[in-house]
């Protein structure tokens, strides 16, 4: 049967419309030809009748994953499933789920993985708990210095000597009010986003931290740290932490809290709390981290070096003007000074999706993949993990087969994004 230019209302259970998978209304043609795939959503209304799979340790290599039911609601895959560990360490928009990684991870069995688009390192830290090596590359420095932190190999006795000490002496300096005539220099910035954007007190914490953090062997962790605290801190709302489009320096009223709620004007509670709980996080990983080697590269994924055999890619590349990779840690490019690479980034949000910004992004993904491809073993797969609503994705354009293809509905449950979403996972094989 041809589902594709299906308009009236499809088949959809009560339990699918109570969680809002789908607009209410399916009454208006231009509603359903906006939609992604209106026969994968179909397919997946009717799997919403049958529980989503979750004995992840199961997989095999004789694991048939196109009949498993991947569509998982918050019941199914409670939110600390999700973000175990190091998954939670910082918040990054747009990464999937690491039990998805983990299911084709089980299913191959590669001996090197290699994701050109690493993101917040979920491929690379499910690569690692599984024992396989693992290569990541990605343009932004902050996403390779996240997914570093969340890797690396750590003296568990001596981060938690560092993670106490640097609390101690950052609530000495808050209790004195930070007079003291060697800091304050520190705490004084020429910098017309963190003037506008952090109240003075709050620049202040989080000015302190950074001169302190200096002084430590985990350098990078408490980074990442003061950065999860400067996203909290800063002036915006509580319902927009992902989209904030301006300083929000009067009180408002809350959608998230349904109350009168007033700006944040202090970063010291969030330092305190999430250099704690990063440090719970990394000796929590410690219990499944492997010796497995990880490299992680800060490059353009359509040049940089890489080694030959790579047998298996896992990856979500930027979806078509969605993301400014860059623009959603402008607070931690602007208070650790990193290098701002955005003009590299393929398909950002700023070139919208014109049909020029088509051609752009699709140039930009097919360079990547034909680049990696040169490095692939004989027969080596690559997964993609894609909301392909343009059709732009075309294996044997990049010297690849499609050999799978596996849809499943996304349970969005950040900020205000709460409409359907869907995407694909594209399994290619390199001819």
């Amino acid at each position: 049967m041809d589902l594709t230019n299906i308009t009236e209302k499809p088949f959809l259970p009560a339990e699918v419309i109570q969680d809002n998978l789908f607009p209410i209304s399916y009454n208006n043609k231009q509603e359903v030809e906006n939609m992604y795939d209106n026969a994968v959503a179909q397919k997946i209304a009717k799997q919403y009748k049958e529980t989503p799979f979750t004995d992840f340790a199961s997989i095999s290599p004789k694991t048939i994953i196109e009949k498993l039911n991947l569509n998982w609601r918050e019941r199914d895959l409670p939110e600390a499933q999700r973000t175990k560990h190091v998954h939670r360490l910082h918040p990054y928009m747009g990464k999937f789920i690491p039990q998805l990684v983990e299911i084709f991870l089980r299913k191959y069995q590669p001996k090197l993985v290699y994701d050109p688009f690493c993101g917040s390192g979920t491929t690379l830290v499910e690569a690692n708990t599984l024992g396989i090596n693992s290569i990541g590359t990605d343009i932004s420095l902050f996403n390779a210095l996240l997914t570093r932190v969340k890797t690396s190999k750590y003296d568990i006795p001596l981060l938690e000597k560092e993670t106490r000490d640097i609390l101690k002496r950052l609530r000495e300096y808050k209790e004195k009010s930070y007079n003291d005539k060697k800091l304050i220099p520190y705490l004084q910035i020429k910098n017309e986003y963190i003037n506008a954007w952090f109240s003075p007190t709050a620049q202040k914490d989080l000015l302190c931290y950074l001169t302190l953090l200096k002084d430590y062997t985990y350098q990078d962790f408490f980074k990442v740290t003061l950065s999860r605290s400067a996203r909290s801190a800063r002036l915006v709302t509580h319902f927009d932490l992902d989209f904030p489009k301006k300083p929000q320096t009067t009180p408002y009223y809350c959608y998230k809290h349904d109350r009168t709620c007033q700006p944040v004007v202090e970063a010291y509670k969030f330092l305190y709390r999430y250099t704690i709980d990063a440090f719970e996080r990394i000796r929590d990983f410690l219990k499944f981290r492997t010796n497995a080697k990880v490299t992680i590269n800060h490059n353009d994924s359509r040049t940089v070096d890489l080694p030959k055999g790579i047998d298996f890619v896992f990856t979500s590349p930027p979806y078509i003007g969605l993301i400014d990779y860059h623009a959603q840690h402008k607070y931690a490019y602007q208070l650790l000074g990193l290098q701002n690479n955005e003009t590299k980034e393929i398909g950002p949000a700023k070139n919208g999706q014109s049909d020029n910004a088509k051609k752009d992004y699709i140039d930009g993904i097919n360079a990547v993949l034909s680049h990696t491809r040169e490095c692939m073993a004989k027969n080596g797969l690559v997964l993609i993990v894609v909301n392909d609503k343009y059709g732009l994705y075309n294996a044997e354009r990049v010297g690849f087969k499609s050999v799978g293809k596996i849809n499943r509905h996304v349970n969005r449950r950040t900020g205000r994004r709460d409409t359907p979403f869907y995407e694909s996972v594209l399994i290619w094989q390199k001819l």
